[in-house]
């Protein structure tokens, strides 16, 4: 056998369609939200999305009659069964994510094969909130909360260097030695 019969051999031969192979989905009618959220690279681990969904992060809202998405949406547990066409909405702070399933996945896939998985369905007013977040630095900070500001920082130096009920934060030992001092 040659080089040339040898390449030809190994192009021609590829993965059947809808395989397990590598950068192929494999299409199901539904699938468990906490999974799906992972496959769809929306959440790093696992993990991290059953906790997001258990701390109310997460909710879905169902298919309407005319294939539109129902208005109300309920949170979800991290078992609860999706369908296509239903639309998640993701809180990660300071925006909430929306994504309608076009594909009902349960194995992660390449980030290239996404927009066949779900749709962006986030409003421009949500992207607008991120945008003024990452322009003003701390949006949303709770006083006490966190690291310090410079300004913060400087009040607890001032605070910590003050002299505290007349001390002058010398000790002497002499001065102990009078108070414990019994033969008197």
């Amino acid at each position: 056998m040659s080089k040339e019969s040898v390449n030809k051999t190994k192009v021609t031969t590829s993965l059947p369609q809808g395989g397990a192979g590598r950068g192929f989905l494999k299409h199901q009618d539904t699938a468990r939200l906490d999974k799906w959220l992972w496959a769809a690279r929306i959440f790093k681990t696992r993990t991290v999305a059953a906790n997001a969904c258990k701390n109310s992060r997460v909710s879905v809202s169902g298919v309407g009659t005319d294939g539109s998405a129902a208005m109300s949406a309920a949170l979800a547990k991290p078992s609860r069964t999706i369908k296509c066409g239903e639309v998640v909405h993701v809180k990660k702070a300071p925006v909430t994510y929306s994504f309608r399933i076009v594909n009902c996945i349960e194995n992660r896939v390449g980030a290239k094969l996404l927009p066949q998985v779900y749709e962006n369905v986030t409003e421009q007013k949500q992207y607008d909130i991120l945008e003024m977040s990452r322009i003003s630095g701390f949006i949303d900070r709770q006083r006490g909360t966190g690291r310090p500001t410079k300004k913060e920082r400087r009040q607890l130096d001032d605070f910590n260097e003050m002299p505290m009920f007349g001390f002058d934060g010398e000790y002497d030992d002499d001065d102990d030695a009078d108070l414990f001092d019994f033969d008197e």
